[in-house]
């Protein structure tokens, strides 16, 4: 639905994040630091090999440690919790291993002691013997089903398109998501030039700065947890869905979180320690150290095969797809990344054919799920380098080949339905405008070689999900909004206080932000896939504008002249002679959605595209293949931007994660194990690598549907970096990577292999 704005003035403020001064004072709370009376920590003893079946598990020495509470495993966890399997898409994650471990990693037994410290020690006596199985880490290996990681996939029934998957054996596929459009094989039969390139991405981790943490306090039939999580109603159900229990026995509080980025979704810690303190009847807090969330959750490795038929006069006419994503031991919500991402593979590009094969494949390392993007870095890598690619091999100019083959506003995309508000050829434009694309550029000379690359992408949001938002204006005129959006430093609070304040005419900064508590606050899907800002957003905006229809109501009742703007406190007193009462709205919002047909096509795939794209100038040093970020351009359309400094703060965040996993995040494994499981090893950007120009802006446009005319900006920025720099590459020494991360060991020896001399000849 369309929506206006009224003349509150709050929204396109760059007003400073409400809860800045907690956050750098100090004083602002999170789980990592919560104390409760009585409280046992728990410790974790983890497999050490990839796949096999547990033979013994011996706790006898732990439990000789002085200190100690209790050593747990899973026979005492079906004690409390009969069948503890869960997951969003698949119930295949037992809160501690049953009869087999699936990764290196995964939890076999739990150490309870008072001191942290003597937990650590005890797990250390703890001793675990397994019969070996072979085990499979690769995707494409994944996909011959001849070694299996489980032996019967079991789908949640969350999710529609699974139900079919339900006792099926033999198979490490979690999901075949497929999408017909056209007829791929007459239009390559028909084509004048055909492409073919794979790409692969690696293993990387979100590592927010606070690792998974959650304190369960169980008491009176009822169970309160304190978690770092980024969807706290989603955990409320599936806990309860546990224990069998109405959700009104289960509460979730989320205090600040330092970071979550997808990582923070579903459950984490949180089903681990409610049985520990079902079993202890104490509080029990698990807190991770940072080597330990190698050991969590991951983004999805991915190998893109993908194959375009261009005909005589450079337009793409056919796209074929086929994507493997390595989901890990289990399924976490990669069906979801393998489907939702998987049917914008062949790109922002209007291409009358189209074929996609997107498989989410269990393996034995880490579980993989959502990681800001949600698949569509992987995607973009592999078809903006496939673009560039096939621009340079018929000799044209890359931002053209782009400009002829985009996808434009009335046009279908792969899925059928037709695009609207989604700007981008604006955003192309722009990007070649800030990298002056058509005026000379210096490529440099001797040991040091310039070039310049760009790419473009185009994302569907999740959907369908629902959000609702409480708008609760006291007796005094002071407002307070109750919404489940958990800010883990996107300024999600900010932005939807100046939502409110825009409705009711009110500053943002005095509108307070009810911290997240599923006892009070009402119900959110999650924090994720850049969808707060329009589905909360709607959800608060229609709540502000049923407080908002109250007082005027109120106003007509008390027979207030019309216009009148006596004070919201005068109108309390004069309907109840006293500062009483309350006026509350409530706002739902569900957008709508049409699933996809059995050849993956839906008329209403997505409530809205998300667009955005990247430019990059760099130097490469021939003698060590070292790259040199010079300038990085980042461009968004977000619509109508509700607090322009920090969708700026969002591009910037996005694109430096994103220049991290570009150019040297990996996580090394070694059958199974992680060889750099500690920020000693696994170097993330810091000062020296940020480029050193970075812009960051959105293109003037306006999303008819969204809340104030605005969507989501969160992932943007991480689109589009990976293949520019790429090409940027390409551009600058004439040498094509096809593999992620773009470290210099792997420039310097494609440099030598196209110079025949490669490494190792000498």
């Amino acid at each position: 639905m369309a929506t206006t704005s009224v003349s509150g003035g709050q929204v396109g403020r760059s007003l400073p994040r409400l809860e800045a001064r907690e956050k750098v004072t100090g004083r602002a709370e999170y789980t990592h630091l919560m104390q409760l009376p009585g409280m046992l920590h728990a410790k974790i003893f983890r497999s050490t090999v990839a796949h096999g079946r547990i033979k013994s598990i011996d706790t006898s020495a732990a439990r000789k440690v002085p200190g100690i509470y209790a050593v747990y495993t899973s026979d005492d966890v079906r004690k409390v919790i009969p069948d503890p399997y869960y997951g969003p898409a698949f119930h295949d994650q037992p809160i501690l291993a049953i009869g087999k471990v699936h990764y290196v990693g995964e939890p076999v037994a739990v150490v309870l002691a008072a001191d942290p410290h003597v937990a650590d020690q005890a797990v250390q006596q703890i001793v675990a013997e397994y019969e070996e199985l072979p085990a499979v880490f690769d995707e494409i290996e994944a996909a011959e089903n001849k070694i299996l990681v489980h032996e019967e996939l079991k789908p949640a029934g969350t999710f529609a398109d699974l139900k079919h998957l339900k006792g099926r054996k033999g198979t490490n596929i979690a999901l075949d998501f497929r999408l017909r459009r056209g007829d791929v094989d007459k239009a390559f039969a028909s084509a004048a030039h055909v492409f073919e390139h794979t790409f692969r991405t690696q293993k990387v981790l979100h590592l927010a700065f606070e690792p998974f943490v959650a304190i369960a306090d169980y008491r009176n039939d009822s169970i309160t947890i304190y978690s770092a999580s980024q969807g706290p109603s989603i955990v409320r159900t599936e806990i309860a869905r546990l224990l069998g229990w109405p959700e009104n026995r289960v509460r979730i509080k989320v205090p600040y979180l330092g970071g979550g980025y997808g990582g923070k979704l579903y459950i984490r810690m949180e089903a681990l320690a409610t049985a520990m303190s079902m079993l202890a009847r104490r509080p029990v807090k698990v807190a991770l150290t940072m080597e330990e969330q190698f050991y969590t959750i991951t983004k999805h490795p991915s190998t893109f095969r993908i194959k375009s038929g261009i005909d005589k006069d450079g337009r793409i006419i056919a796209r074929k797809c086929e994507v493997w994503w390595n989901g890990g031991a289990f399924a976490d919500v990669g069906p979801r990344v393998t489907q939702k991402s998987g049917f914008t593979a062949s790109g922002p590009y209007d291409i009358d054919n189209v074929s996609i094969d997107s498989y989410a494949l269990y393996t034995n390392l880490t579980p993989a799920g959502a990681l800001r993007g949600f698949g569509i870095p992987q995607l973009v890598w592999a078809y903006e380098s496939h673009t560039d690619m096939i621009a340079r091999a018929l000799k044209r100019d890359p931002l053209e080949f782009r400009k002829q083959n985009l996808l434009r506003d009335g046009r279908p995309q792969a899925t059928g339905m037709i695009l609207k508000d989604a700007a981008i050829e604006k955003v192309l434009d722009r990007i070649a405008e800030r990298l002056n694309w058509k005026q000379p550029f210096d490529r440099g000379k001797g040991v040091i070689r310039r070039g310049r690359g760009l790419a473009v992408a185009l994302k569907a949001v999740i959907s369908p999900t629902t959000s609702v938002a409480i708008v609760n204006i006291s007796a005094d005129g002071s407002t307070t909004l109750y919404c489940g959006t958990v800010d883990m430093g996107q300024g999600s609070d900010t932005a939807m206080a100046q939502m409110v304040g825009e409705v009711l005419n009110m500053p943002a900064e005095t509108i307070r932000i009810v911290p997240r508590d599923t006892d009070v606050t009402p119900y959110d899907m999650g924090t994720l896939g850049s969808r707060s800002l329009f589905h909360m957003g709607h959800a608060v905006r229609l709540a502000a504008e049923e407080a908002r229809a109250k007082v005027a109501a109120l106003r007509r009742e008390l027979g207030e002249p019309e216009g009148s703007n006596a004070p919201l406190a005068d109108l309390f007193r004069k309907k109840y002679g006293m500062q009483a009462g309350n006026i509350v709205g409530t706002g739902t919002y569900k957008p709508d959605y049409v699933p996809p047909d059995a050849s993956g096509l839906t008329p209403n795939a997505t409530p809205f595209w998300m667009v955005a794209g990247s430019g990059v100038e760099i130097e490469v040093d021939t003698e060590t293949g070292h790259v040199r970020i010079t300038r990085l351009i980042n461009v968004a359309d977000v619509g109508k931007p509700i607090n322009p400094k920090i969708v700026e703060t969002q591009l910037s965040g996005a694109s430096l994660m994103q220049l991290g996993f570009s150019m040297f995040e990996k996580m090394h494994i070694d059958g199974g194990q992680v060889t750099n499981a500690s920020l000693a090893d696994y170097k993330i950007p810091g000062m020296h690598d940020v480029p050193l120009v970075m812009e960051n802006e959105t293109v003037d446009t306006t999303q008819e549907n969204g809340p104030f005319g605005a969507k989501g900006v969160g992932e943007l920025a991480t689109f589009g970096v990976s293949p520019a720099i790429a090409n940027a590459i390409d551009d600058a020494i004439g040498v094509r990577l096809t593999e992620l991360p773009l470290t210099a060991e792997a420039v310097f020896r494609a440099l030598r292999a196209k110079d025949n001399r490669p490494l190792g000849d000498e």
